[in-house]
């Protein structure tokens, strides 16, 4: 088989690392702005969309639904057609949906403006994937730690952000603001981001996304109404027992097809499996936050611990824990560097716990309330930068989208679930203020211990995570190419000619391949010879 040289079809792209990593970081944190947008109108928008407020909550429920089901699509898509490609379709469908809501005066406009927007979400785990295949092997941990912190700084500052401008303008200024934050981020795209040239052609797997789609809308749907359907209905248990059925029939078929939607051979692997397990219990604590401290913070101050604060205030308050994932992704990657990835997601899980610890027993004043989400923030900032990587040194380089994909999906799971969790939580231990029935501090508390016990549980599944030395050296069988972790960035490194962001145009995946494994063999040591690297 030939191989051909190492610049065969390269156009080089001059940009810098650094500037690929800011375009990136500013479309996840985009993307993850939707997830909060519509928070500080929710209370209104029976009002304003001329619906019951059962009906309107699909505005939220749409959003999260579309999210769960497009995510590994799109990071599939990604993988066979083009990265980028896949980024700028979902930027588009942002873009798109912010367009309609921007229309929107009804409430069905309003719901399919905000599916659409849901459908972008899978943005970030094409981040993450385009930061693997485009960057220098020295520059990819710290970027790839960054990426994943946009999806918990995005809804930590849209908060604020959205209460702000649906305050003192029209609240269709929301969805403005969002399509040409979204227009700037497909710009910024087209002009910077080079096109991966890792791919993995093949038929993509219609019957698998279909039945990827039930199984997660038949588990999500009953956990996001399952409060106002009530648990113990017909309703919700004959959804959960469909998607129980679905996803059983769903993975007997996925085994049995080529090319698989998601391959659950892959998502065996110990790393992955329980990597994505963690994922589900970190994205459970992350969302306790959203749920708890908003609503501790704007209760009145008559009930002898509430603050009685605006959105807007309640949204600057909890922004700085944003803020903290991000600045602390440079520390993450370092620490994963020199003790692991592994080390690093128990790091984050300890300290996340220690967060709710700290809210558990001071939450008697604002600074306090601050200073427990700075340190969730910050346990949620080493978690989530520590996942990518162990999901990319455990899968081959051809399915890196998809994997981070179905990561990411595992995080939405747990952030559903902690919705579901800590909703029933704050709703069956209440007080009575005036007119208004509120969560009691006994609540609040009770909604901390969950959390606590999810950064445990976290904890549990990181210790499993077998040893990267043992374990991390994946072979895709199909092409014969090891991927052991820092190995397949040189090879990647090599691939690209030493330059930095670099698209590669017309090279088949066999081809990219083949040019890894020649590499692979002549730079490897003699069998007699002891290892070194």
């Amino acid at each position: 088989m030939s191989v051909p040289p190492p610049n065969a079809g390269i156009r080089s792209r001059r940009h810098a690392p650094s500037l690929i990593l800011a375009v990136l970081g500013s479309c996840g944190i985009v993307v993850a702005l939707m997830q909060t947008l519509v928070i500080p109108i929710i209370p209104e928008l029976p009002h304003l969309l001329g619906a019951s407020a059962a009906n309107t909550s699909w505005a939220v429920t749409a959003t999260l639904l579309v999210a769960a089901v497009v995510t590994p699509i799109s990071g599939r898509l990604g993988d066979m057609f083009g990265k980028r490609r896949a980024l700028i379709g979902s930027l588009t469908l942002l873009v798109l949906g912010s367009a309609v809501c921007a229309m929107a005066s009804s409430l069905i406009p309003m719901v399919t403006g905000r599916a659409l927007q849901g459908a972008a979400i899978g943005a970030i785990p094409l981040g993450i994937a385009i930061l693997r295949d485009v960057l220098p092997p020295k520059r990819v941990g710290g970027a790839m730690a960054v990426m994943s912190a946009t999806l918990g700084v995005g809804g930590a500052v849209g908060l604020p952000i959205a209460a702000t401008i649906a305050h003192y303008t029209d609240w269709h200024m929301l969805f403005v603001v969002s399509a040409v934050l979204g227009c700037a981020c497909i710009a910024l795209t087209l002009l910077v981001i080079p096109e991966s040239p890792v791919r993995r052609p093949g038929r993509f797997d219609f019957l698998g996304a279909v039945g990827l789609s039930v199984v997660l809308v038949t588990f999500l749907l009953p956990i996001t109404k399952g409060d106002d359907w009530g648990w113990a209905s017909g309703q919700t248990l004959g959804l959960f027992a469909t998607s129980f059925a679905s996803l059983l029939l769903w993975g007997f078929l996925e085994l049995r097809t080529a090319a698989p939607l998601i391959d659950l051979r892959v998502s065996a692997r110990p790393p992955v499996l329980f990597t994505n397990l963690a994922s589900v219990a970190v994205g459970f604590a992350m969302y306790g936050t959203s749920l708890s401290f908003p609503q501790l913070l704007m209760a009145p101050e008559s009930t002898g611990y509430g603050f009685g604060l605006s959105m807007i205030t309640a949204g600057l308050v909890l922004a700085p824990g944003g803020l903290v994932m991000m600045a602390l992704s440079p520390v993450s990657a370092r620490l994963s560097a020199w003790r692991g990835p592994r080390v690093t997601l128990m790091t984050g899980a300890v300290v996340i716990g220690l967060g709710y610890a700290v809210a558990y027993v001071a939450v008697s004043a604002v600074w306090q309330v601050l200073l427990a989400g700075m340190v969730i923030g910050a346990g949620i900032g080493l978690s989530y930068s520590a996942m990518p990587a162990l999901i990319m040194s455990a899968v081959p380089i051809t399915e890196s989208a998809a994997a981070n994909g179905l990561n990411s999906l595992m995080r939405s799971i747990g952030t559903s679930t902690s919705a579901a969790v800590v909703s029933v939580i704050l709703a069956g231990m209440t007080v009575t203020v005036g007119t208004a029935v509120i969560p009691s501090l006994d609540a609040f508390r009770a909604g901390f211990i969950a959390s606590i016990i999810a950064s445990m549980v976290t904890l549990v599944f990181a210790w499993l995570i077998p040893s990267p030395r043992k374990d991390l050296r994946p072979v895709d069988e199909e092409r014969g190419v090891e991927d052991g972790g820092d190995r397949v960035a040189e090879i990647d490194e090599q691939i690209h000619g030493g330059t930095p962001g670099v698209e590669v145009n017309e090279v088949t995946p066999d081809a990219s391949a083949s040019a890894r494994r020649a590499f692979h063999l002549a730079s490897r040591p003699a069998e007699t010879s002891p290892r070194t690297d």
